[in-house]
């Protein structure tokens, strides 16, 4: 038997996988698709958090997500989560503990280290901007037909698995099953 020719088309576009330029093409729309996408879910996590805390920046807000989503971490962990270094993380967790979001005790392993985690006002805060971004989510992809639902669902499995090879993150940390930075014995 010969070799099949792989020719597949896509929203217009006919791709072979034996020609550079048709591939180079694909991953240019393919690209440009998915920042826009992200643009779009950037706004959608702004708008929420505009409507639960005005006060509060995306930035900040990201903070609290890596907090609630690693549980109590210690700073040079949240650093590298963040992919920022530790004076940068300090000046946001200060800010954060001056709203009563962020909490800091001593490590009960080591008591000259900090251990950071959200304060039940935190955690309400993350939970009420999640679930307002989620309905919003929800109500976007609500309206799309099933077929591209089902597309949607595949490509964006295919795009996480793909990051996925990324098993370390920012300092050389190692990546938690969420694909959180965390320390060894921690």
């Amino acid at each position: 038997m010969g070799d099949v020719e792989r020719v597949a088309e896509v929203d217009g576009l006919t791709r072979r996988d034996d020609d550079p330029q048709s591939v180079d093409e694909e991953t240019e729309q393919v690209t440009e698709t998915v920042m826009a996408a992200s643009r779009l879910l950037v706004a959608l996590s702004a708008r929420a958090l505009a409507t639960v805390d005005a006060t509060l920046t995306l930035p900040q807000l990201r903070t609290l997500v890596v907090l609630d989503r690693c549980g109590p971490v210690k700073l040079a962990v949240l650093a590298a989560t963040l992919g920022v270094n530790a004076s940068t993380a300090l000046r946001m967790v200060d800010k954060l503990e001056a709203g009563g979001l962020v909490d800091r005790k001593a490590n009960p392993d080591n008591r000259r280290e900090v251990v950071l985690r959200l304060t039940p006002s935190g955690t309400s805060l993350v939970r009420r901007v999640l679930d307002h971004r989620h309905k919003e989510v929800a109500g976007l992809v609500g309206t799309l037909p099933v077929g591209v639902r089902a597309g949607l669902v595949e490509g964006l499995r295919a795009l996480t698995e793909a990051a996925d090879d990324l098993a370390v993150g920012p300092g050389g940390a190692l990546r938690t099953p969420d694909g959180l930075p965390s320390e060894p014995g921690f």
